[in-house]
């Protein structure tokens, strides 16, 4: 299959001609090679780099959703990685981490804004009955419905909407 020209890596998974987020990240890859830009080179490489551990791992090829989970898993060693790099007083590493945040991020669905995951958590709530109403269990009803979204923001979230008023 082959990816219609004039549009960014990941555009064409998402928009219905279908393709892989490998294929797209590879398809990235050799634009990044062309282009001589070694940050995004290194940021796709270490994305396939995961796929092929991941695959070996699990033991069979991977779902479009399993190399989504591998690179949301980057994404977020990455933000983590700037939050220790600024507290570390390393702004360069800190900005070299977000320009890779960023270059993955790219490969992945849009998230679900903050008000529309405070809807979902606060339907969570309202659907428990008033004793059953702990963090756990409004939580095992979110997650599933906010794939790809923080799953600190949404504890923030559902801490504040448990809290008596």
């Amino acid at each position: 299959m082959t990816k219609p020209s004039g549009t960014s890596p990941g555009v064409s998974f998402f928009k219905g001609t279908r393709m892989s987020v490998k294929d797209d990240i590879s398809t990235a890859l050799k634009e990044a090679m062309k282009a001589r830009n070694q940050v995004k080179l290194d940021t796709l490489r270490s994305a396939l780099s995961a796929f092929t551990y991941k695959r070996v791992e699990a033991g069979h090829d991977l779902s479009d959703e399993e190399m989504l989970d591998a690179v949301r898993k980057q994404v977020k060693q990455r933000t983590d990685s700037i939050a220790e790099y600024v507290k570390a007083g390393r702004q360069d590493l800190a900005d070299k981490e977000a320009v890779e945040r960023d270059i993955l991020s790219a490969f992945l669905p849009a998230t679900k804004t903050p008000d529309e995951v405070r809807a979902i958590v606060k339907t969570a709530v309202s659907s428990l009955a008033a004793e059953a109403r702990n963090p756990g269990a409004v939580m095992k009803i979110v997650m599933p419905q906010v794939k790809g979204v923080d799953g600190n923001l949404v504890r923030q979230m559902v801490t504040e909407e448990l809290a008596p008023a």
